[in-house]
């Protein structure tokens, strides 16, 4: 059976921003609340590892390749039309690829995997409260990760006359 982490974190997503330069080797986030948000995400996965295993740090990170499974749940605005169904693609609801990438950013920084390269498959939507099956109530986020087992194939065996 495969371990899976599930994880609901409540609060405003954020994308993680570009980074800047700023002097002297220093470089700072542009995107105001992103940091934040990835200790939300990742305070989120230590309790949840601290659930299932007691304990507030893993035994040992995922080593091997994970799947990620991200649904970001974001506030509707008042202007969307209550009686058709709407998709959050406006510039202040971000762009997946970068909510994937704070949260990926977040589980790294948990131990949950020991890198970010690990993910060999990702899926990530954005949507608003209660419009899909993984979405919540509230804003926030609801994450999978699965880890991949290896295949076990048991070929047959050619049969031997005896």
């Amino acid at each position: 059976m495969r371990d899976v982490l599930e994880l609901e974190v409540l609060g405003s997503p954020k994308p993680k921003g570009s980074l800047r330069h700023v002097g002297r080797g220093r470089l700072v986030e542009q995107l105001e609340g992103s940091k934040p948000w990835r200790e939300a995400v990742k305070w989120a996965a230590l309790e949840a590892i601290a659930a299932r295993a007691g304990t507030r740090t893993p035994a040992a990170a995922l080593t091997g390749p994970v799947t990620v499974d991200l649904t970001v749940t974001v506030a509707k605005p008042k202007s969307a039309p209550r009686t058709r169904r709407t998709w959050p693609i406006t510039r202040s609801s971000g762009d997946a690829d970068k909510h994937l990438r704070n949260v990926l950013d977040a589980l790294v920084d948990a131990a949950v995997m020991g890198d970010d390269s690990q993910v060999i498959e990702a899926t990530v939507r954005k949507v608003y409260p209660g419009e899909h099956v993984h979405a919540l109530a509230v804003p926030g986020a609801r994450i999978f990760v699965v880890p991949l087992q290896p295949l076990v194939t048991t070929l047959p065996l050619p049969a031997v006359e005896l």
